[in-house]
């Protein structure tokens, strides 16, 4: 059988071989073009271009774990232990989500971060930090005009059930200002006294030095710097801390806790009583203690809002106050 082709499809044979594209790849090519945008010139043309932009587009980023470097090198100058979470979070996030490491992060959808977060994490508090950095990462890419908008500002914020924090009895206040006492020649005790009757997180306690601390004025200053939040604060000394820290006081260029003090905070704990399996220490007593007994004398929440640095006094009500527990405030703050 002899086939003539027309002056249309001897034009096409010249265009395309112009292209080097053969005349069968190019036939299938548009076959798919047509049925990709059911069947029209116009929407396969159209298609084309698009396909052409975003090419274009994804050769304008880079693979996940690049952004993630670019992140941690945008915050070098956080604290270590902001740094030390972002990485763990990041790396958790490409060990337990095999191929994230590698994608584009201008192709990174929603649905995607959201299935990463529950892949990677289990507790809603677990993602609702992670979520929170791996916005950042995200954020970062931006800026560096490697995607165009943020993935995971889609993705819900997990809701948390905050649960009040059970608050020291006074026999068990007693026991451990006993052993923080004996402890080291007592090395401990003003971090330990700065807890308990300051409401002094202990990261922020490590953190400090004698300097920040105003016997005078009966003050202790919490830098920007040194705080969780990045607020500067001024926490009021009052009488049962200012005996302790005139006992401990030191120079002004000495630091507050003694050298491996997270360590000597864990062993001071076990001492007084609190072991992981019978035992365990509630996270953040002594600041739930601090507020509790605060609130129940002084009856002010603005105060106790300004002393803990909180911006309000929302999570004072819901999870930091338990007044149930308090027993002889007046004899705390006169001890």
């Amino acid at each position: 059988m002899q086939y003539v082709i027309t002056e249309q499809e001897y034009a096409a044979v010249v265009i395309l071989r112009e292209t080097g594209v053969g005349v069968l790849e190019a036939a299938l090519l548009a076959r798919e073009a047509l049925r990709q945008t059911r069947g029209g010139i116009r929407q396969a043309r159209k298609c084309l271009q698009l396909g052409g932009q975003e090419l274009w587009r994804q050769s304008r980023t880079v693979c996940f774990s690049r952004a993630v470097t670019e992140a941690q090198n945008a915050r070098k100058e956080r604290r270590k232990r902001t740094l030390i979470d972002f990485r763990y979070i990041c790396r958790r996030f490409m060990k337990r989500c095999p191929g994230l490491a590698g994608r584009r992060v201008r192709s990174i959808r929603p649905e995607e971060c959201r299935r990463w977060l529950e892949q990677a994490f289990e507790s809603p508090s677990q993602r609702r930090k992670a979520r929170a950095i791996l916005s950042g990462v995200f954020s970062t890419a931006m800026k560096r005009g490697w995607c165009d908008s943020n993935p995971v500002a889609g993705v819900e914020v997990p809701r948390v059930q905050e649960n009040k924090v059970p608050i020291l009895q006074p026999e068990e206040i007693a026991k451990l200002l006993k052993v923080s006492s004996a402890y080291r020649s007592g090395s401990c005790c003003a971090a330990v006294g700065m807890m308990l009757y300051a409401g002094i997180r202990p990261h922020e306690v490590a953190r400090l030095t004698w300097g920040q601390v105003d016997l005078r004025n009966r003050a202790i200053y919490i830098l920007p710097l040194h705080s969780k939040t990045g607020g500067a604060r001024r926490v009021t000394i009052h009488k049962p801390l200012l005996h302790l820290l005139q006992m401990h006081r030191c120079d002004d260029s000495a630091a507050i806790c003694p050298p491996g003090w997270l360590q000597h905070w864990r062993e001071l704990r076990r001492l007084a009583g609190w072991s992981r399996q019978s035992h365990p220490w509630p996270q953040d007593a002594l600041r739930h203690t601090f507020a509790s007994y605060h609130l129940s004398y002084f009856r002010s929440y603005t105060e106790l809002q300004l002393e803990i640095g909180h911006r309000d006094a929302s999570l004072l009500r819901t999870r930091y106050v338990d007044q149930r527990g308090v027993v002889g405030a007046r004899a705390f703050w006169s001890a």
